[in-house]
């Protein structure tokens, strides 16, 4: 893993797009109908009517769903994920995928080099051995250095076409339970039906036709999809070979038409100035922005560092900043005005921005981004407020660990 981290650090920015550098001049809000023909036109794909989204809270709601799912496809299951590692709940999915792969279902299973880098290589085995098709997304070898620093971290998984996943959520023990204990994280996770899956489905393909070379068509993978619920949304997907921070400008622009709340919520807060530029004008003509990071409980010290270097600028300007304190914070979820949201697999950093594939699902619907600043709330009565006075008056190491981890902040 030294050699790894150190081919990325050497080759960081290499190949990516370069970053957006102008700001955003506030012209209309997310309630003007501007700002959909904007997503729509700008960014795209267009938004999509007729969809259900349940909110899964942590692995106890959220593993139970997804494993039923895959229980139930009779014919397509596609998985796409980061992080798939040895454990009880690896051993679940791998059986449960294994289990309807020799029971005929065509099973497709996208897993990144560096999240595979932790996995039984036994489950690999055993699925392959089932009929499943099992692809390391950009393994790691001497023979794709030049591709190391560019990961999937796209969390997928699409059942017969017709019921989607998407969320913050890797397949990994830590993620059980319900973040009523240290060791277990906090998530959010949504199954998806309705139309806007089949854009799910081609996010998945997306990377499928890189890894494999090859097109999956037809309606076992593409059915037609009525519509099943109220829902207005679409999902945006981003990867460095886009041409352009596809991504940070869905975010950008999401802010930037805030009139009232903005609230973010990421385990990696490691702004660029322009996006700090974007949060600092949305609070300064008033709109209330609260973000929710991790605190001490932490899978990167250096990220937390990175973050924490920064801070000063929001606190002047009034962002309130918590960190959630019960167990590790991997929520990724963003509200804007209680109407827009965006979930899914994006941090707001330089590395979903402009290094990693990516795939969110947006949605515009007051009823369900109330629903979600209703849950945002209770993690902030589960956080600690940082205060400016805090801030100015940490511990020097702290300081000095804060810089030295900004200087990673191209990476992380």
């Amino acid at each position: 893993m030294a050699v790894i981290l150190a081919a990325m650090v050497l080759l960081a920015g290499c190949g990516a797009p370069p970053p957006l550098r102008e700001p955003l001049i506030h012209s209309y809000g997310v309630k003007d109908p501007q700002f959909i023909r904007t997503m729509n036109r700008l960014l795209g794909p267009p938004m999509i009517q007729g969809n259900r989204v349940d909110t899964l809270v942590n692995g106890k709601e959220i593993f139970p769903a997804m494993l039923s799912a895959i229980r139930s496809a009779s014919k397509t299951i596609t998985l796409e994920t980061f992080i798939y590692w040895s454990g009880d709940i690896g051993a679940q999915f791998t059986e449960a995928l294994s289990e309807r792969a020799r029971a005929g279902v065509k099973v497709h299973v996208i897993i990144d080099g560096i999240g595979a880098s932790e996995i039984d290589q036994a489950y690999i085995a055993q699925m392959r051995e089932s009929g499943a098709e099992v692809l390391i997304y950009r393994p790691i070898d001497f023979f794709t250095l030049d591709k190391v620093n560019y990961r999937t971290h796209r969390k997928i998984l699409v059942v017969d076409g017709r019921i989607g996943f998407t969320g913050g959520v890797g397949i990994a023990d830590e993620w059980l339970g319900d973040a009523d204990t240290r060791s277990r994280w906090r998530d959010n996770h949504y199954r998806v039906e309705g139309p806007v899956v089949a854009s799910l489905q081609a996010a998945f393909i997306d990377n499928w036709i890189e890894a494999r070379g090859q097109v999956l068509d037809g309606p076992d993978y593409f059915p037609q999809l009525e519509d099943v619920g109220p829902l207005y949304g679409q999902v945006f997907i981003s990867s460095p070979e886009s041409g352009s921070a596809s991504m940070q400008l869905m975010y950008l622009l999401s802010i930037n038409a805030a009139e009232h709340s903005v609230y973010l919520a990421t385990p990696y807060f490691v702004p660029d100035d322009l996006t700090l530029a974007t949060l600092v004008a949305a609070r300064q003509r008033g709109v209330a922005v609260r973000i929710i990071v991790p605190g001490e409980l932490t899978d990167s010290d250096i990220a937390r560092g990175a973050s924490r270097d920064v801070w000063g600028k929001l606190l002047e300007a009034g962002v309130e900043i918590y960190e959630y304190q019960p167990s590790l914070y991997h929520t990724k979820l963003m509200v804007v005005d209680g109407l827009w949201t965006s979930v899914g697999s994006t941090n707001v950093s330089n590395r979903s921005f402009r290094l990693n594939d990516e795939a969110n699902l947006n949605l515009y619907d007051a009823e369900f981004a109330i629903a979600q600043e209703a849950l945002l709330k209770k993690d902030i009565g589960d956080s600690k407020r940082v205060t400016l006075e805090e801030w100015n008056s940490r511990p020097f190491i702290d300081r000095v660990t804060d810089f030295f981890g900004a200087l990673f902040s191209p990476q992380l």
